[in-house]
């Protein structure tokens, strides 16, 4: 069996996590497979589509490493063949014109909520003879009797009563097509042969199937994958923070982490966690994506990429956080790259994100260190003693390493009756302008010698 496979989002906003989950699936079910993915953008909403959320769209999921076969599928250009396809339905009886005003269309709506039903259109002018010369939009004439069944690849056997299709707009009043039809139609002409979206999308495939059937083509296979819920147990939507792509880009998330995150949002083989691209490629299968919907855990994602962290080679780290740094936070003199690479071992100790990284090196990035308040309330009398008494026995060592350092801190603790938090702290705020950050060592052997006299002999 050929798999062409697509993702088809909308153009309206920034990439939902949610979509991107699936665009995920398409991709690797594709490439497991050896078939095509492709990505078409349903553009067809020209009041709401941009070409920067289309811009945004394509390059997050490079970003991800999720690639398109071939040129982007641009759903507006082929809106001329959408209208035939609606016309070749009314040829064949499969669909008919409605006149019905939006008022009397409010009427039934209405009437349906007092009795607690669904709404479904009325069918009014489903057989009228003659054609009438006002504004229409054309419904498919949907199946009344028996039920439909669809073979759901994660879901199982659906099946339904086609009295509760109802007979959906497939052309506005001002001939343009709706979702329903330039999705079918559009999927037919690009092959597809199966479509993964979310399971909120199932009735729309009982719909299609029915489009595809009038048609005489060949029905694509289905599978629905189940939502991603917040933390609250509510459907994901994009008024949730940390709901889209950029979200998690601005706060130094990598991609590999949260690739391999969405892979296992759903979808799980034996108890395996961390998978290589080329493993997620291997081993992907629908069966193995659960029916429930999965929750967004932040923690995990968060715990994902500080694996990543941990395993990446310290220069491609290096590579991925100056680029983030330079992207989402500051431009910086490429005359740091090289103590910022000699660096990266402990700058990235316990970092969770780039962003904790770029913390981290705050200190070496900017010249100049600014003290907050609280960390100034700090530096009292006695603490200042100790910034004095450092500087001093620190010009006279003849060398810097961490067997030197290590008396010279000893000395301190003993002579002003403290301990080591009583000597690095004010150290480490002169240094840093903070008493949180890499270990005190660290921070004075990343610097050179006169660098650290110069920042403590100013407070």
């Amino acid at each position: 069996m050929s798999f062409v496979c697509r993702f088809a989002p909308s153009p309206t906003g920034p990439l939902h996590i949610g979509g991107v989950r699936t665009a995920l699936f398409n991709w690797l079910l594709a490439k497991k497979n050896n078939g095509k993915y492709y990505l078409r953008i349903e553009d067809t909403d020209k009041e709401r589509s941009k070409d920067e959320f289309k811009n945004q769209i394509i390059n997050s999921l490079s970003w991800l490493g999720i690639k398109h076969d071939g040129a982007e599928y641009i759903q507006s250009k082929n809106i001329d063949k959408h209208t035939a396809i609606a016309k070749r339905l009314v040829e064949k009886d499969f669909a008919y014109y409605c006149y019905c005003s939006a008022e009397e269309l409010e009427d039934q709506k209405a009437l349906a909520k007092k009795k607690s039903l669904p709404f479904i259109y009325n069918r009014k002018c489903r057989d009228l003879k003659d054609k009438k010369n006002k504004p229409a939009v054309l419904r498919f004439k949907s199946k009344i009797s028996g039920s439909a069944l669809i073979k759901d690849l994660v879901q199982g056997d659906k099946n339904i009563s086609n009295s509760t299709i109802e007979d959906f707009v497939i052309l506005r009043k001002d001939n343009t097509p709706t979702y329903q039809l330039s999705a079918t139609v559009d999927d037919h002409e690009m092959k597809i042969t199966h479509i993964i979206r979310g399971d909120d999308h199932m009735i729309n495939s009982f719909k299609q199937k029915q489009i595809y059937e009038a048609m005489t083509w060949e029905v694509p296979n289905f599978a629905h994958i189940p939502l991603i819920h917040s933390d609250k147990g509510k459907k994901l939507s994009k008024r949730d923070n940390a709901s889209t792509l950029e979200d998690y880009k601005k706060i130094g998330i990598m991609s590999d982490a949260l690739r391999n995150y969405l892979l296992r949002l759903g979808w799980s083989h034996k108890d395996k966690e961390i998978f290589t691209k080329q493993e997620s490629i291997d081993l992907f299968d629908l069966n193995g994506v659960g029916k429930s919907p999965s929750k967004l855990d932040m923690s995990r994602i968060l715990s994902m990429n500080e694996t990543y962290i941990k395993k990446i080679d310290e220069k491609e780290l290096f590579k991925l956080f100056k680029e983030y740094v330079l992207k989402y936070k500051k431009p910086f003199d490429v005359s740091k790259d090289d103590i910022l690479i000699k660096c990266i071992g402990f700058l990235k100790n316990k970092a969770k994100t780039l962003e904790d990284i770029f913390s981290n090196a705050q200190y070496i990035i900017d010249d100049d260190i600014k003290i907050g308040d609280e960390d100034q309330k700090l530096l009292n009398d006695q603490s200042k003693l100790i910034i004095k008494d450092f500087i001093s026995e620190f010009k006279k060592l003849p060398s810097l390493n961490k067997e030197t350092l290590e008396p010279l801190i000893k000395l301190l603790i003993e002579n002003h009756k403290t301990n080591f938090k009583g000597v690095g702290q004010p150290l480490r705020i002169g240094l840093t302008g903070s008493r949180f950050g890499p270990g005190l060592y660290d921070v004075i052997l990343s610097l050179d010698k006169a660098e650290v006299v110069k920042r403590l002999s100013s407070i």
